[in-house]
């Protein structure tokens, strides 16, 4: 059917897609013709009761006198004609609303995976948030007026973070090596639990009279 057939017998507007406005306008033009059936069988009714399959001709086979034979004709072949077309109109609108609830039911899935999906992330992001970085690593000696010994650190320290190093991502000392040696003369971040308690401290790694960059001695713990 094309765009303008569809127009003309109340079917959708716009092809492949289907409103409920569409749908509406299919109704309306239901009713218009049931309503035109009706008046059509009113004709009839007005003529002796006359319907659809009764003879217009008398028992010697002339044409009945009694009646209006054009009315009569006229109305019948419309009624035949309407009830062609609202026939065709039912269709439409089954098709209609079946495209609409498939439509439906195609957005509340999708509906429903994006819902999952956020709640998914909303859960990772969470578990994410409450789930407190592990330490991975402790000070088990520290030298006298050392950066690390002016920064705050003490032995037993855990550390948490070191710089951009944590439990997610340490896998060996080098690790801290590498952060040290591109940081030196910068402050780090290093974060330590002591004691249950954790502390933020600010480390620079300095050249100092001591060996290396820091001056303290760093073990990993076993995970």
């Amino acid at each position: 059917m094309s765009e303008k057939e569809a127009r003309q017998s109340g079917g959708p507007s716009r092809a492949g897609v289907v409103t409920v406005g569409d749908v509406q306008e299919l109704m309306r033009r239901k009713e218009e013709i049931e309503a035109q059936i009706q008046a059509n069988y009113d004709v009839l009714e007005s003529q002796k009761g006359v319907g659809m399959n009764e003879p217009l001709v008398d028992l010697e086979g002339y044409p009945r006198s009694d009646v209006d034979l054009y009315q009569v004709r006229t109305a019948r072949h419309n009624i035949i004609c309407l009830q062609n077309d609202h026939k065709a109109v039912m269709k439409q609108v089954e098709e209609a609303l079946h495209q609409l609830h498939a439509r439906d039911k195609e957005k509340q899935a999708q509906d429903m995976a994006e819902a999952h999906k956020e709640a998914m992330s909303h859960k990772v992001g969470q578990s994410e948030r409450h789930s407190p970085l592990q330490a991975f690593a402790k000070v088990n000696s520290i030298s006298p007026g050392s950066p690390a010994s002016i920064a705050g650190l003490q032995v037993d320290d855990e550390i948490v973070e070191f710089g951009s190093v944590n439990t997610h991502n340490f896998q060996s000392l080098q690790n801290i090596g590498g952060v040290v040696q591109h940081s030196e003369g910068k402050p780090l971040n290093v974060t330590v639990i002591r004691r249950g308690e954790k502390y933020q401290l600010r480390l620079v790694p300095t050249r100092w009279a001591g060996k290396g960059l820091l001056g303290c001695n760093i073990i990993p713990l076993q995970r």
